[in-house]
């Protein structure tokens, strides 16, 4: 688990299949991986919209004015095309 982690919070995107290949498992153990520290608190899903709606949530940008309740980023804290092709994207909680 703390390769995992290592790996998850050096800043570098990485699919499940890279994860995968540099610790040397399976794409399910990953999985199964990523779902305990979920669980455990230690990641979090991102959940996005696509640009162009309304900010809920994102604390990274000036441009939003909005009350931060929801899960979710506005259009400026995003790149060009939203993160559509990206497949699902985890966070590593502050410890």
């Amino acid at each position: 688990m703390e390769e995992l982690l290592a790996l998850l919070k050096d800043g570098h995107s990485r699919s499940v299949e890279m994860l995968a290949a540099e610790l040397n498992t399976s794409v399910e153990d990953i999985m199964r991986r990523m779902d305990f520290l979920e669980r455990a608190g230690y990641i979090r899903k991102v959940v996005t919209n696509s640009p162009g709606k309304s900010c809920s949530s994102c604390s990274n940008c000036s441009s939003c004015s909005s009350g931060h309740g929801k899960k979710s980023s506005c259009s400026a804290c995003m790149p060009d095309g939203g993160f559509k092709h990206m497949g699902q994207i985890w966070e590593v909680v502050s410890s």
